[in-house]
């Protein structure tokens, strides 16, 4: 498998207008929980996933994670956590979205929007996993990590 990452310096994209509500470092995001998690299941139904990663409540609590929820029309349709790295590094731990209103295009958007984000406080990489994906590949500063 190869790994990737994104050079956020080498990135062009803007924020996401008010058609989103955001929300950023939820320390107690307790009552969004439980949208949190049948978010993940829909989105894990919706893929065929024959196996997927359990969430935990650690990780919407853990300081070094941020949550970003994405809302349609009042109510939470996608989410993404990511992790804070030592040295401005950034990874993209999970993203799931419920697919009821696809003309929104979350799962890129999301990612412009994570990069345009980052990238305003001042971040250098933003490692997104496994580099199999060609969605992944057209992203602006997309590069494939070498060996160490």
């Amino acid at each position: 498998m190869k790994h990737c990452r994104v050079d956020l310096w080498k990135t062009n994209y803007k924020l996401l207008d008010n058609t989103l509500e955001l929300h950023y470092n939820m320390k107690k995001p307790r009552p969004i929980l439980g949208q949190c998690v049948r978010i993940y299941k829909e989105y894990c139904d919706y893929k065929k996933f024959e196996s997927c990663i359990p969430i935990f409540i650690e990780e919407f609590e853990d300081e070094r994670n941020d949550v970003i929820c994405y809302y349609d029309k009042g109510e939470i349709v996608a989410w993404s956590l990511i992790y804070h790295k030592k040295f401005g590094h950034l990874e993209a731990t999970q993203f799931a979205w419920d697919y009821k209103n696809p003309k929104l295009r979350l799962g890129i958007k999301s990612l412009y929007h994570e990069c345009a984000y980052y990238k305003k406080l001042g971040h250098r990489y933003y490692y997104l996993g496994d580099a199999y994906y060609q969605y992944k590949k057209e992203i602006q500063g997309f590069e494939i990590l070498g060996k160490l």
